[in-house]
């Protein structure tokens, strides 16, 4: 009787180890087919992020040099077999899905050799609000711009035109301050909402040698960082003095591209105002005047 329930117990703890293993072992397969698959879908989300990024920044371009960006980004990642679509709306967004199959440990047991992750990812513009590195000119909301077109600020004693164009003292008064504001931009943060100074005094010769500098700088504005691109605000009056303007609202920004050095005795700037993709938030309300961040769609 002992002897047959010792070999009983025997059995069953046998078959309870057996089944215990069996089930260890199953749950060690999932766990590295899980982290596996979990792993891959998290490098694919990366790579299609950065894709749509890259991309996203030439959605003011043909649809030709997006589709280009976002393969040499793919590339660059080792991803672009995985690309299955991409999808550019100009001016707008860029999305690409991307499909990529893992080979499966315990899941073989089962029949499945391998899994297929699926990602997607989009980037769209935003019109820009708010942003660092402007440059103190600006022009008034009311100009209907012309994208390519020359334009001219004209730079007179006085440092304003009371006219569509402002010289802004984004940095404090002063033309040395001035200059190296137009020169670097400013290290200051401005956005929509707020109320900026004008600047006033002789600035017509820290204006040239700013603009002449700037200029011969950089000779395409395809160059990357190119200098002759300002970032400058879009604004509305908002404190008039007699035929003066001494302050003025921000409502948006837009790029300024210089084409040409200043020409000292008529003391113009000369310039095209061009669409453009820059560091910067989106914030509500923004005119739009060309000026656009990229981000993440969620």
């Amino acid at each position: 009787m002992i002897k047959r329930f010792i070999k009983n117990e025997s059995a069953n703890a046998t078959f309870l180890v057996t089944i215990s293993f069996t089930g260890l072992l199953a749950l060690t397969g999932l766990v590295v087919d899980g982290g596996l698959l979990y792993s891959t879908h998290a490098d694919l989300q990366k790579s299609a992020n950065a894709a749509v990024l890259s991309g996203g920044q030439e959605l003011t371009e043909e649809q030709e040099v997006v589709q280009q960006i976002v393969d040499e980004t793919l590339t660059y990642h080792e991803e672009l077999d995985s690309l299955i679509e991409t999808t550019i709306i100009p001016e707008r967004r860029v999305t690409v899905e991307l499909e990529k199959p893992v080979g499966t440990t315990f899941m073989q047991l089962f029949g499945v050799d391998s899994v297929d992750v699926n990602v997607d990812a989009t980037a769209r513009i935003a019109v820009m609000g708010r942003a660092t590195g402007v440059a103190p000119l600006g022009i008034d909301k009311s100009v209907d711009l012309e994208y390519g077109e020359e334009y001219t600020l004209k730079v007179d004693e006085s440092g304003v035109d009371t006219g569509f164009f402002g010289i802004l003292a984004l940095d404090g008064p002063g033309a040395r301050t001035y200059k190296e504001t137009l020169l670097h931009g400013s290290d200051g943060e401005f956005k929509i909402g707020d109320v900026i100074d004008t600047q006033t005094g002789n600035i017509a010769g820290p204006t040239k040698e700013a603009v002449d500098i700037l200029v011969n700088s950089c000779s395409d504005m395809d160059e990357p960082d190119c200098r002759r691109i300002l970032l400058i605000p879009v604004y509305e009056p908002y404190n008039h003095n007699q035929n003066q303007m001494k302050e003025v609202k921000i409502v948006g920004f837009a790029h300024f591209y210089l084409t040409e050095p200043m020409d000292g005795d008529e003391k113009t700037i000369k310039g095209i105002f061009i669409k453009e993709i820059d560091k910067g938030f989106e914030e509500d309300g923004a005119v739009n005047r060309g000026a656009f961040i990229v981000k993440l769609s969620e």
